[in-house]
């Protein structure tokens, strides 16, 4: 691959996502922004800990390791920060040893716009409106839910989680079955199963992220993908041909039939999981990072 930018996996992450800045950022809320300036410049050489994306950041860097004269992914930080108050944040890339070179420091106003420029394939930040303003000009975006419960995968590959609709996919069936309940839903899909469904807001990051894959031969590729759904049989038969008429490579297919999700991405050890419900990403938070998509009829209000 060449170096150009747009030849990468790009994923643009704000720093409050890469590290716990919760006591800076109270001070922000409580005392304002003059405070909160002197207490980052005192706090300069006081390294940060990690945040909820910091693992999934670590790993995917890791990739570059293999490949050290093309590297494969490239990891953008866009921050509310000013550049004095930044210095805090590139001393602690620094220490974690974090291939980190690019940033926009926005001096308090929403950096999202910098998403398009860096040509991210995905955005991760703690700012829903941020993350609602990406996700509105057809980027992939989440919202990383506060780390109150992680478990720590001991695979040195890079596993990403998938809910399917109004994630992957449309939100064009879940708006049947929260409209009409699950006997129309079930209905629609089985008479809809040769009809692939349309791309939700993830469609670009999944196919990214199968280039990438394709740089691997065989068993040896670092990345792993799943779908994990709330789908059941015979529902799931639009979800495999759709991915088919895609031609975009999925791992693993959970078909759960309502079942909770978060023992299941326990066992497939995600570092990250993305689903358009609120209930679903506070449950799965307690064992995975986890990032809330507010996309689809889920979030309308």
């Amino acid at each position: 691959m060449s170096k150009k930018l747009g030849d990468k996996l790009v994923v643009a992450i704000s720093s409050r996502a890469l590290f716990d800045l919760d006591q800076s950022h109270d001070i922000y809320e409580k005392q304002g922004v003059e405070a909160y300036s002197k207490y980052q410049i005192e706090q300069e050489e006081q390294i940060l800990e990690p945040g909820p994306a910091f693992t999934l950041v670590k790993k995917l860097l890791a990739l570059n390791h293999q490949t050290p004269e093309s590297p494969l992914v490239e990891v953008v930080l866009l921050s509310r920060n000013s550049a004095d108050t930044g210095l805090r944040i590139f001393n602690s890339i620094k220490h974690y040893q974090l291939d980190i070179s690019r940033a926009a420091f926005t001096s308090g106003r929403s950096p999202y716009a910098y998403v398009s420029a860096f040509s991210s394939h995905l955005f991760l930040s703690t700012d829903v409106h941020d993350v609602r303003a990406a996700l509105k000009d057809g980027f992939a975006a989440a919202t990383i839910l506060p780390k109150s419960g992680h478990y720590a995968s001991v695979s040195e590959e890079v596993r990403f989680a998938f809910d399917g609709d109004a994630v992957l996919f449309s939100d064009e069936a879940e708006k049947i079955y929260k409209s009409d309940g699950l006997e129309a839903f079930t209905r629609n899909e089985v008479d809809s199963a040769n009809k692939p469904l349309a791309g939700g807001p993830f469609k670009n990051f999944l196919a990214a992220l199968h280039r990438l894959q394709s740089e691997y031969a065989g068993q040896t590729c670092p990345i792993r993908t799943a779908l994990v759904t709330a789908r059941s049989a015979p529902a799931h038969e639009r979800v495999i041909k759709t991915m088919r008429d895609w031609d975009i490579r999925i791992d693993e297919a959970l078909f759960l039939g309502g079942m909770k999700k978060a023992e299941f991405l326990k066992s497939f050890e995600a570092d990250v999981f993305f689903d358009d419900q609120s209930i679903h990403c506070e449950a799965a938070s307690e064992h995975v990072a986890t990032g809330h998509v507010p996309h689809g009829v889920a979030n309308q209000n």
